[in-house]
């Protein structure tokens, strides 16, 4: 059965409003009224109204507006009093740009320098008690081991061949040429010889090459007595370098008569007072570190020492003076005797006054300073606090062993690693004085990698000497007398330059300066920030809506244009016509079709 052409029509074309075509005209009944296409009307102010939790302003003017009538910086509320004068209002706008430029440039310079953390060093004078320094003495006389006693005859002997090549003058007449090891055999190669230096001067040193011979490097000094002392202690330090590990641990050299009478403020000293130990180069070496406390200043109140220095009778090229070598240190610090020393004669009083001061640095990141080795990438191998000195020279050897493959003998050795010696690595010197030259220049990294210790203490010292014990006599002792100067000692502080407080006064001292204003002015400034910020994105997607909905509305009014045409369409082919029934007929509506012509 087929469907009546109504429901088919209905069907069709039941979608399709005729208002949409034009203007849609709303009833004139009470509590209608027109309104535009797409919009709807708007909803009447309830009644009671209350403000809500968060409120934003409608535009930016009245944003501007209720910021320059209600902040307490200077200068806004002529912004909005000036409003009727407008050159008045652009004048005091710009003042207000302006200022708060400078003023952002100012807090920018002002930060950029507290990035940079300067200090600022300050010098204050205490007076206190303090403990006494510890005290090493050596007496310059160091003795053949017994393992190398052989090889180091044969040096002697080539270190006479080499002096009388050059100066044809015997220091030992009476020397006979032992007969070395079979083993054992001197790096001939090394030399004492004249050089020829640029502008034509001579000067006596050696030469040093690598293992092919094409690189080396020359030693050359302008004083005969040093060029042959430096030769002759590398070639010691060599010979040194065959000793057995055990040997050099376990052996100790018996006591000697170096210290024949110790004093300190007016009491003898104890056999606790110091330790021994023995040095390559400089002999037997005390160290005096009793736990005193200077009471009062004065060479009455230190320490007294009565010596015995004698002229060297085992190694007399490492030294051509009898003398005692004397370093000033703190507790539980090592004594480096070749850098920070210095000599007595025999039959000489020397009196050493002692002035303290105090070094205390900032850490990071005011500064490059530590306490200790945790985190720089340097194994310290001495059992020592830390010190520059004590860094340095573990730094340096840990890179004898990586670049040489050996260590310097003077220097103690970092585990699983062996002493230099050239029946071993023959190349050694040369590797070693390069290095020692680039450690000199500060080319190497362990200028950065060992900073100076946060808390320093450092000794000055003033000595003076006399003939002893007579003006006319002649003696192998001498007497040195140690004592405090003053117990006032001077203190070297660092200090930040802009805390954090004193950063938010100049912080707070240039926004005073330029709007006379609290912090609470700057969270005013914030405030309009954010709300500036706020309104924007509220307008902002405000007109994305109206864009989209209007967009919407488009598309509908064209998809209703569209089907009003398809309607008339439907009209023209299929034209119906209902008429009523006659009066006094009942019956329903019946379509007919009439005639068309087209």
């Amino acid at each position: 059965m087929m469907r009546p052409l109504w429901n088919i029509l209905e069907t069709f074309c039941g979608d399709y409003e005729p208002a949409a075509v034009g203007a849609r005209v709303a009833s004139t009944g009470p509590g209608f009224r027109t309104t535009p296409q797409g919009q709807p009307p708007p909803l009447p102010a309830a009644e009671g109204h209350r403000e809500g939790l968060l409120e934003l302003h409608t535009s930016f003017g009245e944003l501007l507006t209720f910021f320059c009538n209600n902040a307490t910086m200077h200068g806004t509320i002529r912004l909005v009093c000036s409003s009727p004068n407008r050159i008045k209002r652009a004048s005091w706008a710009l003042l207000f740009v302006g200022a708060l430029g400078v003023l952002y440039w100012q807090l920018g310079l002002l930060l950029e320098q507290y990035w940079r953390y300067p200090v600022v060093k300050a010098v204050s004078v205490h007076s206190e008690r303090k403990h006494f320094p510890a005290v090493t003495l050596c007496d310059m006389n160091p003795y053949r081991p017994n393992p190398v006693h052989r090889h180091l005859e044969a040096l002697d002997a080539f270190a006479q061949e080499n002096i009388y090549s050059i100066y044809k003058f015997n220091f030992t007449p009476s020397a006979r040429v032992p007969s070395p090891m079979p083993h054992f055999q001197l790096d001939r190669e090394i030399r004492l010889q004249q050089l020829r230096h640029r502008g034509g001067q001579h000067k006596v040193g050696f030469r040093l090459c690598n293992s092919t011979g094409g690189d080396c490097f020359y030693r050359a000094y302008s004083s005969g007595v040093m060029a042959a002392r430096e030769w002759y202690q590398f070639h010691y330090v060599d010979v040194l370098a065959l000793l057995p590990t055990a040997w050099e641990h376990g052996h100790r050299r018996p006591r000697s008569r170096f210290v024949l009478s110790c004093r300190y403020d007016r009491e003898d000293c104890q056999a606790r007072h110091f330790r021994m130990f023995y040095h390559p180069t400089y002999g037997s070496c005390y160290t005096f570190k009793g736990i005193w406390v200077a009471q009062r200043p004065g060479i009455a109140h230190g320490i007294s020492l009565i010596l015995r220095a004698r002229p060297q009778s085992h190694l007399p090229l490492l030294s051509t003076e009898a003398g005692i070598k004397v370093t000033i240190h703190g507790h539980d610090h090592t004594p480096f005797l070749e850098h920070r020393s210095f000599e007595i004669r025999p039959g000489t009083e020397t009196t050493i006054g002692i002035r303290e001061d105090e070094v205390r640095r900032l850490g990071s990141p005011y500064g490059h300073c530590t306490d200790s080795t945790e985190g720089m990438g340097v194994r310290l191998l001495y059992n020592t606090s830390y010190t520059l000195q004590a860094c340095l020279v573990s730094c340096f050897q840990q890179l004898m062993v990586d670049t040489c493959s050996c260590g310097y003998y003077l220097h103690p050795l970092p585990a699983g690693a062996q002493y230099c010696s050239h029946t071993r690595h023959p190349a050694w010197g040369h590797c070693f004085y390069r290095l020692h030259q680039e450690l000199e220049a500060h080319r190497l990294s362990c200028a950065s990698r060992c900073p100076r210790p946060c808390r320093e203490t450092s000794y000055k010292l003033s000595a003076g000497t006399s003939r002893w014990p007579s003006a006319k006599s002649t003696s192998s002792v001498a007497k040195v007398n140690i004592f405090y100067q003053e117990l006032n000692y001077q203190t070297v502080e660092e200090a930040a330059v802009y805390s954090i407080p004193e950063l938010l006064s100049a912080m707070g001292s240039l926004w005073s300066l330029w709007f006379g204003s609290s912090v609470l002015s700057v969270l005013e400034l914030l405030e309009l920030l954010l709300d500036t910020v706020a309104l924007a994105l509220t307008l902002g997607f405000r007109r994305l809506y109206r864009v989209q909905v209007a967009r919407q509305a488009h598309t509908k009014h064209t998809q209703r244009i569209r089907a009003s045409l398809t309607y008339t369409s439907c009209l023209v082919v299929t034209p119906l016509v209902f008429r009523r029934p006659k009066a006094g007929r009942k019956g329903v509506l019946r379509p007919e079709i009439p005639e068309f012509q087209v």
